[in-house]
C-alpha cells in the first residue's frame, strides 16, 4: 500500500492565529496602559489621605512619604477639623444647600426643555436650539464682567442668587444630551396619548421622563458634581463667610492655616470635601457610565 499523504494545515488558519496573537498583545498593552494611568492619578489622593494623619512636624519632614504614620493623627477628622474658623460644616451645608436646589429645579427645566425640542413642533425650533448651542462656545471669563457688573446693580452679589437662579433656568449641555436621547423614544407614544386626549405636560410627566429616567438621573448626577466642584463663581460672587461655599473656604483657610504650616489640617478638609463626590460616584457609577456609552450611541 503506498504512503498516504497527510493533508497540509491550510495558510489561512495561521493567518488566524497570528492576527488573533496581535490582537490580544494590543489589547494586553491597552489594558496595561490604562493600569498605569489609573495608579498614576489616583497617587496624589493616597498621599493627600496619607499627609492627612500625620502632624505639622511629620509632615515636613517626610512629605513625598506614601508610608502610613506610626501614629496616625485621626483626631484631625474626628476633632480638630470642625474646630476650624470658618467653620467646615457650615460651608458643606452652603454646597448642598446651593448644588441640590440648583439641580432639583434645573433639570425638571432642561428635561422639559429638551422635550420640546425632540418632539414638538413650533416655529424657529431648529434656530433656538442652534443659538443655545453657541452659547457653550462662550467662555466664562468673557461674560464674568459683564454678569458681575448686573448682579451687583440688581444686589445679587454676596447671595446666593447668582449661584442658583443661573442654574434654575436650565443647563444647555443636559438640554442638549436629553434632546439627542429623547428623539430616539417612539413618537406614536405621544400620538397614542395625544388621541386619548392627554395634553403635552401630562405626556411629558407620564411616558417622557419615565423613559427619560436613565439618562435624566446620570446627567443630574454629573451636574452635581460640578456644581459641588465649583470654586471660580462662588469666589466672585461671596464675600460673607456664612455663605462660602466648601471649595471657597478651604482657600481661605489655606492662606490662614498655611502660615503655621498645618497642612495636615488643611488636607483633612479636602479629603472630606471629597467624600461626598466619591461617594456619589460609587453609588451611581452605572448611570454615569451608562450616560458615556449613551451619548456615543444616540
Amino acid at each position: 500500500m503506498g504512503k498516504i499523504n497527510e493533508m497540509p494545515k491550510p495558510e489561512k488558519s495561521k493567518t488566524y492565529m497570528s492576527q488573533r496573537q496581535i490582537e490580544h498583545r494590543v489589547d494586553t498593552l491597552v489594558y496595561m496602559f490604562l493600569v498605569s494611568g489609573a495608579v498614576i492619578m489616583i497617587i496624589p489622593l493616597v498621599w493627600m489621605f496619607v499627609s492627612s494623619l500625620k502632624t505639622p512636624g511629620q509632615f515636613l519632614t517626610t512629605q513625598l512619604s506614601l508610608a502610613m504614620p506610626s501614629n496616625p493623627q485621626w483626631s484631625n477628622y474626628f476633632k480638630r477639623v470642625w474646630q476650624m474658623e470658618p467653620a467646615l460644616q457650615r460651608g458643606i451645608l452652603n454646597s448642598l444647600i446651593i448644588a441640590v436646589s440648583t439641580i432639583l429645579v434645573g433639570t425638571f427645566v432642561s428635561s422639559l426643555a429638551a422635550f420640546s425640542y425632540s418632539k414638538l413642533r413650533f416655529p424657529g425650533k431648529a434656530k433656538l436650539f442652534l443659538a443655545e448651542l453657541a452659547t457653550m462656545m462662550i467662555p466664562f471669563a468673557v461674560i464674568m464682567i459683564p454678569q458681575f457688573i448686573i448682579y451687583a446693580r440688581i444686589g445679587w452679589v454676596n447671595t446666593w442668587l447668582p449661584l442658583i437662579v443661573p442654574g434654575m433656568l436650565g443647563n444647555v449641555g443636559m438640554i442638549f444630551f436629553l434632546r439627542q436621547y429623547m428623539s430616539g423614544i417612539p413618537t406614536s407614544l405621544i400620538e397614542s396619548a395625544r388621541i386619548d386626549g392627554a395634553g403635552y405636560f401630562r405626556i411629558f410627566l407620564q411616558i417622557m421622563l419615565p423613559n427619560a429616567k436613565p439618562a435624566v438621573a446620570a446627567q443630574a448626577i454629573l451636574w452635581f458634581m460640578g456644581s459641588w466642584n465649583d470654586y471660580f463663581a462662588p469666589s466672585i460672587y461671596l464675600h460673607d463667610d456664612n455663605l462660602l461655599t466648601v471649595q471657597v473656604m478651604i482657600s481661605r483657610l489655606n492662606a490662614m492655616y498655611a502660615i503655621n504650616t498645618d497642612y495636615p489640617l488643611l488636607l483633612t478638609a479636602s479629603v472630606i470635601s471629597l467624600l461626598p463626590i466619591i461617594i456619589v460616584f460609587m453609588v451611581f457609577q452605572r448611570q454615569i457610565i451608562a450616560s458615556v456609552a449613551m451619548s456615543g450611541l444616540k
